[in-house]
């Protein structure tokens, strides 16, 4: 790559990690203060309340898993960067008008809406997964994945403390005006050379029959999910939990912010440096230990007796994930023909929401039926259960001899060799 192309995919990098933290943020900054808006709009019975609370959390998620492929589809046809300027803007007048919700019957439409008009997290990462050199990128996309991951665990913290010292209304209002900026940052500063593929798959059918590497790409869309599904499953306990160990009511919020959000924190420290060791090293590799290592963490978080511990724990657990999503970035990229890259990381990403919704589900009916030990118990097994999957058919396929040659390169029957997979 020549010298003056350096400042293009870093500024692209720049403006698509601070577009996707917003974004984030955007989709999960509601969950704290969900139930008093709600109550605040007309809703006072309790149980309606949990109710409309659950609908309107969980409906964005649904809708996004639905729309990002077509989104992903639409961003091969047009480019990315159109899809961004789309996604930015229309998230940023849909939270907006979140604020000047009159009953909770429009606040759910809104967020139905704002789940339809997503897609800047897989436009970002197929711009930059096509943009950046094969040098930088698996740094480039590990920085990126810590925004989205970032944001979606940071922003109840930051929708709790807006709402306490601003208002809830002013949480999205706020919000909304982060969106606009990305909007304009985006406009303004992210540079694309889009080529449209002349051949493109319409269908389902025919986007399947184009994948060359299907088991390779169901497994990375399975681990995917299983990873957001970790990293959600606390949320709906978390509170409790943090009560129980403290012993004391003074500061839980906090505290509980503090423990979720340290996954988070772990992710943007780690995931930078680990997209470059699964380039040096291959992907596979790293995807199969960060699994193991999730999932062994995982158990201990049962036996804590404080909240530090727990903090601690939580935090170790968001440097073994810090190694999934950018390493599962890397390998989608690697296996899939350059005219569907926009689809699969959209079919990816829906995987990514449905396991955010399905981790709150399984946390609260898991603590509901059994205790809030087993949520990380059955966490735990499900993060083991897909190592030992993606050790069979992931792993050991990459690594076997029928499939690496002396120079370690993997022939893909798109027509592209890659290095280091």
């Amino acid at each position: 790559m020549r010298g003056d192309m350096m400042p293009i995919w870093k500024r692209n990098l720049i403006v698509c990690w601070f577009g996707m933290f917003v974004t984030g943020v955007g989709m999960s900054q509601i969950a704290p203060i969900l139930p008093l808006y709600i109550k605040q709009l007309g809703v006072n019975n309790p149980s309606s309340i949990a109710q409309f609370s659950g609908i309107a959390f969980g409906i964005t998620y649904i809708i996004s898993a639905i729309f990002s492929p077509i989104w992903g589809q639409a961003a091969d046809k047009y480019g990315r960067k159109p899809m961004l300027l789309r996604a930015s803007l229309g998230m940023a007048v849909v939270v907006g008008c979140m604020g000047f919700a009159h009953n909770v019957y429009v606040l759910i439409g809104l967020r139905i809406l704002q789940g339809t008009i997503t897609g800047y997290s897989t436009a970002c990462t197929t711009l930059i997964a096509t943009q950046t050199d094969k040098e930088h990128a698996g740094m480039a996309l590990g920085t990126l994945s810590t925004a989205n991951i970032a944001g979606s665990l940071l922003g109840p913290m930051i929708g709790g403390f807006v709402a306490e010292h601003w208002g809830l209304r002013d949480s999205f209002f706020i919000t909304g005006a982060l969106l606009f900026i990305a909007f304009i940052a985006t406009l303004l500063f992210v540079q694309e050379s889009f080529v449209r593929e002349h051949k493109q798959a319409a269908g389902i059918k025919e986007i399947w029959r184009s994948i060359p590497e299907k088991s390779l790409t169901i497994s990375m869309f399975v681990t995917f999910f299983v990873l957001t599904v970790a990293l959600y499953s606390v949320e709906p306990i978390i509170t409790v939990y943090i009560t129980q160990l403290s012993g004391h009511t003074g500061h839980i919020a906090l505290l509980a912010g503090i423990t979720f959000s340290a996954s988070g924190l772990a992710n943007i420290l780690a995931a930078p440096g680990l997209g470059k060791l699964s380039d040096k090293i291959g992907a596979q590799k790293v995807i199969l230990a960060a699994l193991i290592a999730a999932g062994v963490v995982f158990i201990p978080q049962a036996f804590v007796q404080n909240p530090w511990q727990l903090m601690v724990l939580r935090f170790l657990f968001g440097l073994a994930a810090a190694g999934l999503i950018p390493s599962v970035n890397i390998l989608v990229k690697k296996i899939t023909p350059s005219e569907l890259t926009g689809r699969i990381f959209g079919f990816n990403m829906s995987a990514g929401y449905l396991g955010a919704f399905a981790g709150a589900l399984l946390g609260g009916q898991v603590a509901a039926w059994f205790g809030m030990k087993y949520v990380f118990f059955i966490t735990s097994a499900l993060l083991l259960a897909n190592a030992a999957w993606v050790y069979f058919t992931v792993y050991k396929k990459l690594n076997s001899s029928a499939a690496i040659g002396s120079l370690g390169k993997i022939k893909l029957i798109n027509g592209r060799e890659e290095d280091g997979i």
